[in-house]
């Protein structure tokens, strides 16, 4: 979160939403969404990586650590240049890059099509656009960044299966990007609603949504999680 948005909180004019209110899913129908017409099943192939952008890192990487057959989730910058690639320049919205997360995981255990359900039912809101609740600008943008052309033809497909089904009340504002490299976040970013997980903003915003995720996709929870 920024400053901005945390100098707003601190004054009161963000409201912490209480659980009730904060677990109500992005769609109306939760778990409920389409799965992607042209997922993969699951197969023994070597680990895959996904590159996805949906406002504040922070709880994009708490969700998906929590899936299982994901092995590692790192938080950073996508879409811009290595000379640009930190926080203080891309969280003026100056740059091209959005904060998004470095997702590597098992095929065997969990499909691309699995994580970008996720994506667009719990993790964030993809149809607001240069935002994500509190935090505005471009580098809270809803990106997907395919590493393989699967993963591009897929997500274009799915996209256009959720727009065509009328899932959202409003038109998806997710955009597919091409990024030739991800730029992993400065080390203070990085397991960061682990880490703190009395943070007001994560309090208010990220401990949500984890547990939305867990309610509403129980077979892709982590054991012991």
């Amino acid at each position: 979160m920024k400053p901005s948005a945390l100098a707003a909180l601190a004054a009161g004019l963000i409201a912490i939403p209480v659980i009730a209110t904060a677990l109500t899913p992005v769609t109306p129908t939760g778990n409920s969404l389409p799965d992607p017409a042209l997922d993969s099943p699951l197969t023994p192939d070597p680990e895959a990586t996904a590159v996805l952008a949906g406002g504040c890192f922070w709880g994009m990487e708490a969700i998906y650590e929590e899936i299982k057959g994901v092995r590692d989730v790192v938080t950073g910058y996508a879409g811009g240049t290595a000379a640009t690639a930190g926080y203080q320049q891309v969280s003026r919205g100056s740059t091209n890059h959005a904060e998004g997360i470095r997702i590597t995981y098992d095929p065997a255990q969990v499909s691309y099509g699995q994580l970008l359900k996720v994506y667009f039912a719990v993790a964030h809101d993809p149809t607001q656009l240069n935002r994500q609740g509190p935090d505005v600008g471009p580098q809270y943008r809803s990106a997907i960044f395919p590493t393989t052309a699967h993963q591009h033809k897929l997500a274009k497909a799915y996209i256009e299966q959720l727009d065509a089904a009328e899932v959202f009340d409003k038109p998806i504002a997710t955009t597919l990007e091409t990024a030739t490299a991800f730029y992993p976040a400065e080390a203070y970013h990085q397991n960061y609603v682990q880490r703190n997980p009395a943070h007001p903003y994560v309090v208010a915003h990220d401990l949500p949504k984890i547990a939305r995720f867990k309610e509403a996709f129980p077979q892709l929870v982590k054991q012991g999680s």
